[in-house]
């Protein structure tokens, strides 16, 4: 395997990492602005996120569930989230507003990922 696709499949992983990172963040840090809940099994405290912000953490099951995926090949990847409701979470329903956070992670990272891009291009040019 030459420089060149060595460095491409690192630029794949470290942008699906990276992506990933961001997506998980969003969901574990930062506060929240939604109402607040009593909850039970186990009792706690719950504040939710508002319309527009990352969902909040209560269980801990939707961060828990965002993979990352690397193609054989290793030139190829992928960031998804497994937990059955997190389409709704990404793009709202007919009664609850989007509180999305997968599509934010990759803007987040879209400007790191195409230097990286254009950094590899420019090692093959030499």
């Amino acid at each position: 395997m030459g420089g060149y696709e060595r460095n491409a499949k690192q630029l794949v992983s470290r942008a699906v990492a990276a992506v990933h990172a961001t997506a998980v963040q969003s969901i574990t840090d930062g506060a929240k602005s939604g109402e607040t809940y009593e909850k039970y099994n186990p009792r706690r405290t719950h504040r939710a996120s508002a319309e527009g912000e990352p969902p909040a953490a209560d269980t801990g099951y939707l961060h828990s569930n965002i993979f990352m995926d690397i193609d054989n090949d290793g030139l190829g990847g992928s960031v998804e989230s497994r937990a059955e409701y997190s389409a709704y979470l990404e793009f709202g329903t007919a009664t609850m507003g989007a509180r999305p956070f997968m599509q934010p992670a990759l803007e987040e990272n879209r400007s790191k990922i195409r230097q990286l891009a254009v950094s590899l291009m420019r090692t093959r040019g030499r």
